[in-house]
């Protein structure tokens, strides 16, 4: 029988439209599902909608619509979101559904029965904006503590539940259970709160008050506190969604994913109201930190917060996906830019991954007509066996970190292979192998090295990157189902049967220039450099004027500063048609994707120049030889015959100049 597993997001209030916070944890949750999805565990996994309150009633009033009315057109534009991010959700509860109210109801009503629901007369600080209660000692200056918003006093008769009487008993089982909270600091932090006395907890509101809510089984003048109807959802909507038959056996939740701001209403509000209803608690709850935009907190006022549906269209889901896991350890804060986003991109995107799947499927084409070879044991070397290991060790490592919720650790593992992968294309120069007929054996073996590490590449990355998962499946020929348990066991290196031709297809992740609108306001065009770094001229890896002859004329140091020389790195090199002596190369200048023609073909072939970091010219007017537009120029030696490239040894940053 296999192993359950069930993940929860919070419901988000209907009342905004989403952004980065909720998308990151979305992605986070989807991440897992289909991780454990792909282990062979049967797994469900929930997100929704809270769309009961104060908050709600008072923005439907201003609209002049009914609160289901604007509840129903806010709500696609999460699932819209959804959509566009492959959240590959199994339930998605709406607090208005009235399965989950009759759930609520019912247990309203056992909590009632058992006494742990009584009425009384309450005076209290009350903020609108959190729907929450604060006691005098709690308020400084009239605001809310929370969101430091006015708070009101309000006095009116209410039902608690009898949270105090759980205090003890929580307690012991945060010590017993040291993964029930986590991150460590936020089970401090939870425990730090539970050295106060522990008071009831209102969970009504009067109808005269409030109307948008469940209506309290045991009293028809009361609607439920927005809070006790939001975290029933957690196993109400195990009652009726989703098409798993067994779903109500899935409680307790694996795990509970939060926001850094909710831990104290999931921790203490929704395990206590668990005890008095004696069921099992989730198994794990993780708060996970908030993101500020360019150092600033994120918030409308500001402007600045990030749209998810923007950058999707400027970069794409997957790369957006990529990005929230991989720049900060979960758990902790994190700080969003558009040049920290664009950079990742460009490196690890872009230029790693990219890459190796484009040289190695154009290698592909080039040597081997299309097909995959068969690795010769007896050419084998150490640096095969260490590339081997390395491939056959990465779905232990992503399951490690994945169990501990370290995104980040485990998108450095799938970049570690990524880059080793390059590094061995490097050191075993298939172009060269494939210049002598006696290397065949040995050139064969280095292609499918290369890949193997992409179907290896290609499963791991199936949780965190699924529309290019399926790409690269596609490109490589794979018949496998990403879909399905395939990591039950882990690949086994050399075990699948190569049958189907490969295909290159276009980039992966295409070049992008730096938008110069805001992260949070990305331009679905960016905006063009300025003339004087976007065109640039020749196409000869030689300047006309170099000469060694003593009459060289001399130049000064302003007309030399004219020249604008910028480290770059080729991403696609092929031959230009009837001509035994012209590349055409695209590179990367770090601004900008350009295209130079350059009369190098002699000394390389297009396979053996992609990855190199290179010298151009970066400010000559556009040339055409033989037709063809080049923008640039690439720096050489020789005169007569092109001897060698000019190459940058140490890792440089694309776009560098060069003084």
């Amino acid at each position: 029988m296999p192993n359950r597993f069930y993940v929860t997001t919070p419901i988000y209030y209907v009342n905004d439209v989403p952004h980065i916070g909720h998308a990151y944890t979305t992605i986070a949750a989807d991440v897992l599902a289909r991780f454990y999805r792909l282990r062979g565990d049967d797994v469900f996994f929930l997100t929704g909608l809270d769309e009961h309150g104060q908050k709600v009633q008072q923005a439907a009033a201003k609209a002049e619509i009914d609160p289901q009315a604007h509840c129903d057109r806010l709500m696609p534009t999460f699932k819209d979101l959804w959509t566009k991010l492959d959240i590959s959700y199994d339930g998605f509860i709406r607090t208005t559904d009235p399965q989950h109210q009759a759930v609520v109801q019912r247990c309203l009503q056992t909590l009632h029965d058992k006494g742990l629901i009584y009425q009384a007369e309450y005076t209290g600080w009350y903020c609108t904006f959190d729907e929450r209660f604060w006691t005098e000692k709690d308020v400084e200056q009239g605001l809310c503590p929370d969101c430091q918003r006015p708070v009101e006093q309000v006095s009116e008769r209410n039902y608690f539940f009898r949270m105090s009487q759980f205090q003890d008993r929580l307690k012991k089982h945060i010590h017993v259970h040291p993964e029930f909270i986590q991150p460590d600091s936020r089970r401090n932090e939870v425990l730090g709160f539970l050295q106060k006395p522990l008071e009831d907890l209102s969970i009504s509101r009067p109808k005269s008050r409030l109307s948008w809510g469940i209506e309290l089984p045991f009293d028809k003048d009361c609607v439920t506190y927005v809070w006790f109807d939001a975290l029933v959802n957690y196993f109400s909507g195990l009652d009726y969604l989703g098409t798993h038959a067994n779903a109500p056996a899935f409680w307790p939740a694996s795990v509970h994913l939060v926001g850094k701001d909710i831990l104290t209403t999931h921790a203490v509000y929704w395990s206590t109201m668990l005890m008095g209803m004696e069921r099992p608690l989730p198994q794990s709850i993780f708060a996970h930190g908030w993101w500020t935009v360019d150092g600033e907190k994120m918030s409308k006022s500001r402007g600045n917060v990030v749209d998810p549906f923007a950058m999707i269209k400027e970069f794409g889901t997957d790369a957006f996906r990529y990005f929230l896991l991989r720049q900060v350890p979960f758990g902790q804060d994190g700080d969003f830019s558009l040049s920290s986003f664009h950079s990742r991109y460009q490196a690890e995107l872009a230029n790693d991954l990219g890459n190796l799947v484009s040289r190695t499927l154009a290698m592909l084409g080039n040597f081997s007509q299309h097909m995959v070879p068969r690795s010769d044991p007896q050419t084998e070397t150490d640096l095969d066996h260490s590339l081997q290991q390395t491939a056959s060790a990465l779905s232990e490592k992503i399951e490690q970190h994945l169990r501990a919720l370290e995104f980040h650790r485990a998108l450095e593992a799938i970049l570690g292979l990524v880059q080793m992968a390059n590094q061995y294309i490097d050191k075993t120069a298939p172009w060269i192998l494939a210049k002598d007929p006696e290397k065949k054996s040995r050139l064969q073996t280095v292609l499918f090295h290369l890949v193997e590490s992409l179907r290896f590449l290609t499963l791991a990355l199936a949780p965190f990157m699924p529309h290019t998962a399926e790409t690269m499946k596609t490109r490589l020929g794979l018949t496998v189902d990403i879909s399905t348990p395939t990591l039950g066991k882990g690949p086994i290196w050399g075990e699948y049967d190569y049958i189907h031709p490969v295909t290159k297809g276009t980039s992966l992740f295409p070049k992008k220039d730096l938008p110069s609108t805001s992260a949070h306001q990305p331009a679905s065009s960016p905006t063009a450099s300025p003339t004087t770094e976007k065109k640039i001229d020749k196409a000869t890896p030689q300047s006309p004027s170099a000469s060694t002859d003593s009459d060289t004329p001399l130049i000064g140091i302003d007309e030399f500063q004219k020249v604008q020389l910028k480290v770059a790195k080729i991403l696609e090199a092929e031959r230009v048609p009837k001509s035994s002596k012209l590349l055409k190369l695209q590179v990367d200048i770090g601004t900008e994707k350009r295209q130079i023609v350059a009369g190098i073909g002699k000394k390389y072939a297009p396979e053996e120049l992609i990855g190199k970091t290179i010298v151009v010219v970066a400010n000559l007017k556009p040339a055409k030889l033989m037709g063809i537009e080049s923008q640039g120029m690439v720096l050489a030696a020789g005169e007569k015959e092109v001897l060698s490239l000019l190459t940058v040894q140490e890792e440089v940053q694309t776009g560098s100049k060069v003084k």
